[in-house]
């Protein structure tokens, strides 16, 4: 089940991944990718966002390492985003709108959750 929408205003127009899970029993088959490239296709194709972005547990190496093989970069550390405790990576692929790729230099310093911008 992958599950997101597009929002943000000008070059911060963007898809935005809010879940994607797997059922233990279908995982190793590479249904994450292909729901994955359903979502940044209909973003890229259809929303003409710039980039797609998602939030993941800064201890989630095994997530962290998939979306780095899907092409995501880390934007930015956001701290203390998961219940006030634990860090969250924000991160982001370039779509075909973004031909400079603007979109995934990555922030210098971390965040707070308050920092977050929603357009």
């Amino acid at each position: 089940m992958v599950m997101g929408k597009v929002e943000g205003q000008g070059e911060s127009w963007h898809g935005h991944v809010t879940a994607v899970t797997v059922a233990p029993e279908y995982r190793r088959q590479q249904l994450a990718k292909k729901l994955m490239n359903l979502l940044e296709d209909i973003s890229d194709k259809v929303d003409k966002a710039y980039f797609v972005d998602l939030f993941v547990r800064a201890s989630n190496t095994p997530a962290i390492k998939m979306y780095e093989k899907l092409g995501y970069v880390i934007y930015r550390r956001v701290l203390c985003y998961y219940s006030g405790e634990e860090d969250g990576l924000d991160m982001r692929k370039a779509l075909s709108r973004d031909v400079e790729k603007k979109s995934i230099i990555p922030l210098k310093r971390p965040v707070t959750p308050d920092e977050l911008e929603y357009d």
